[in-house]
C-alpha cells in the first residue's frame, strides 16, 4: 500500500480560504470565573450552540455543568445556576442539534440524562432532568446525537458498549457490542449511515449503526505508517476522527502526531502527515486532500474546545470557524473565530456553501426503519435567525431496564457511585422501617379481631340462643 508522505510545509494552491486567520476575542467578551472541571476524562467538557454556552465544572457530591447564553460574556458570579442532577462527575455533554434548547450529558454514575434549558438561561439549579437513561453496567464516556434523525441519541460506556436511545420511548433500540476496550470517540457521516470509532484497543472501526455490521477495522503499523488488518505492533492509539461534507473520506489524529486520510469503506490510506502544532487545513476530494492554510499559536494550554455550529456565526464578518477555548487555570472561556479577509460588504456566498439547519430530516421511526437521508440544508445569507419549529417531546420518566439484542440490560448493574449507593440504601431502610410498620400494625389488628372473636363466642346471649334453639328443634 503506497501512502503519500508530506512536510506540513505548505505547498499553495488556489483556495478561497487561503489567507484565513485565528481572531481571539477581546477580554470583554470572554467568559470568566468559570470553576473548569479538573478531571482527565479525555474529552473537550464543553458544548456550544448559537443560544447556549455549556462547560462542564469542578463539584463536589456529584456532577454538574454550567449553562450561560453565549450573549452573556463577562465574569460568572460564584453561585451562578447549575445543572447538577448526576451523582458522579459529568463526563460528556452534546447539544441537541434540531432542539437549541435541550442538552444530553452522560456520567461516572452510568446514566444519560436528558435536559430541557429555559429560554434566557437558568434562574435556579437545575436537579429535575427531562429523561433519565440507564443502561450501561459501568460510567458513560461519549454521546453523540444522530445528525439527521430526531430523538436518536447514541453512548458509548466503559462496559465497551454503544447504546443507540429512541427518546420518543425512552428505551436503548440497538447495542453495537464489536470493541474490546474503551471508546475514545464517535463520528458519523453526512447522513448518519456510517459510524466511525476509534477505541484503545488501537483499533479504527467503521460501522453500519443499525445492522452493528463492522464495514472495516483498521490496525495502525506505525513502523510503517500503514494501517494493516490482524497486526497488533503499534504502541499509539486514535483520539478524534471527523468525515468530510461528503461523507466519502475519514481524517484521523493519532497520539503518534500524526494526521490521516483514509477512505472508510476500503480502509486506503490517502496521505500522511504531521508535527505537534496545531494549524488549519482544507479538506478536499482532490489531492493532496488536505491543503494547509494556516498556523495558529497560543502559550496557555487548553483543557478543551467548543465548537459553534455553521448557523451560529457571523456571516457579516465573513467568520467561516468559532470555537470555544477552555484555560483551567485562569477559569477563562475564549472564543476564537476563523475569519476569511474580505472587504465587500457584500454576502459572501463562496465560503457559505448550503449548510445543515436546525430541522430533522428523518423520524426515528424512519431512520430505524432504514431509510438514509441527508441533512436538511439551509443558506446562511439571512444570518440564519429564526424560531424552532421542532417540539421535543420525551416521554414519561421511569427507570425501567431494556431488553437489547435479547439482553436485560440492568439486570447486574453494578452500583454507580458512593453517594448514589448511600441513597439507595437509605431509602430501603426506609422503605424497610415502612414495612416493618405496617406489618406490625396488622399484626396489632388480627390479635384485635380475635380478641371479639373469641368474645363474641364466650357471649351469654350467643349461649342462650344456641340453647332455645335446640329446644325448639324437636317436633
Amino acid at each position: 500500500m503506497t501512502v503519500t508522505k508530506m512536510s506540513w510545509r505548505p505547498t499553495y494552491r488556489s483556495s478561497k480560504f487561503r489567507n484565513v486567520y485565528g481572531k481571539v476575542a477581546n477580554r470583554e467578551h470572554c467568559f470568566e470565573g468559570i470553576p473548569i472541571t479538573k478531571n482527565v476524562h479525555d474529552n473537550h467538557f464543553c458544548a456550544v450552540n448559537a443560544k447556549f454556552l455549556a462547560i462542564v465544572t469542578e463539584s463536589a457530591g456529584g456532577g454538574s455543568f454550567v449553562v450561560i447564553p453565549v450573549t452573556q460574556f463577562g465574569r460568572i458570579d460564584p453561585h451562578y445556576p447549575k445543572v447538577c442532577g448526576h451523582q458522579g462527575n459529568v463526563l460528556d455533554i452534546k447539544w441537541n442539534p434540531f432542539h437549541e434548547n435541550i442538552i444530553a450529558s452522560c456520567s461516572e454514575d452510568s446514566s444519560v440524562r436528558i435536559w430541557e434549558i429555559p429560554d434566557g438561561g437558568l434562574r435556579r439549579n437545575l436537579t429535575e432532568s427531562v429523561l433519565e437513561l440507564y443502561g450501561h453496567s459501568r460510567r458513560v464516556g461519549l454521546i453523540e446525537w444522530h445528525p439527521t434523525t430526531s430523538g436518536i441519541l447514541f453512548s458509548a460506556g466503559y462496559d465497551y458498549k454503544i447504546l443507540i436511545w429512541n427518546l420518543e420511548i425512552g428505551e436503548p433500540v440497538k447495542m453495537i457490542d464489536c470493541h474490546t476496550d474503551v471508546i475514545l470517540c464517535m463520528s458519523f457521516n453526512t447522513e448518519g449511515s456510517l459510524l466511525a470509532t476509534s477505541c484503545k484497543d488501537k483499533k479504527l472501526r467503521v460501522i453500519e449503526p443499525r445492522s452493528g455490521k463492522v464495514l472495516q477495522i483498521l490496525i495502525w503499523n506505525l513502523e510503517i505508517g500503514e494501517p494493516v488488518k490482524m497486526i497488533d505492533c503499534h504502541t499509539d492509539v486514535i483520539l478524534c476522527m471527523s468525515f468530510n461534507t461528503e461523507g466519502s473520506l475519514l481524517a484521523t489524529s493519532c497520539k503518534d502526531k500524526k494526521l490521516r486520510v483514509i477512505e472508510p469503506r476500503s480502509g486506503k490510506v490517502l496521505q500522511l502527515q504531521g508535527d505537534g502544532n496545531i494549524r488549519y487545513y482544507e479538506f478536499t476530494l482532490e489531492k493532496p486532500y488536505l491543503q494547509y492554510l494556516m498556523e495558529f499559536r497560543s502559550p496557555a494550554p487548553q483543557k478543551g474546545l467548543g465548537v459553534m455550529p455553521k448557523h451560529g456565526l457571523d456571516v457579516g464578518a465573513c467568520e467561516v470557524f468559532r470555537f470555544y477555548k477552555l484555560v483551567t487555570l485562569k477559569g477563562l472561556i475564549e472564543p476564537i473565530s476563523m475569519i476569511v479577509p474580505r472587504r465587500s460588504e457584500t454576502y459572501q456566498e463562496d465560503i457559505y456553501p448550503m449548510t445543515p439547519g436546525t430541522e430533522p430530516a428523518l423520524s426515528a421511526d424512519e431512520w430505524l426503519s432504514g431509510i438514509n437521508r441527508g441533512p436538511v440544508l439551509v443558506s446562511l445569507k439571512e444570518g440564519y435567525n429564526r424560531a424552532n419549529k421542532l417540539v421535543f417531546k420525551a416521554p414519561v420518566k421511569d427507570k425501567k431496564g431494556g431488553v437489547v439484542n435479547g439482553i436485560d440490560l440492568l439486570e447486574n448493574v453494578p452500583p454507580r457511585t458512593e453517594n448514589e449507593l448511600l441513597r439507595m440504601f437509605f431509602r430501603q431502610q426506609e422503605e424497610l422501617r415502612r414495612l416493618k410498620d405496617e406489618l406490625t400494625q396488622k399484626d396489632i389488628k388480627i390479635r384485635q379481631l380475635e380478641l371479639e372473636l373469641n368474645n363474641i363466642r364466650n357471649s351469654p346471649n350467643i349461649n342462650n340462643n344456641n340453647n332455645n334453639s335446640s329446644n325448639g328443634s324437636s317436633i
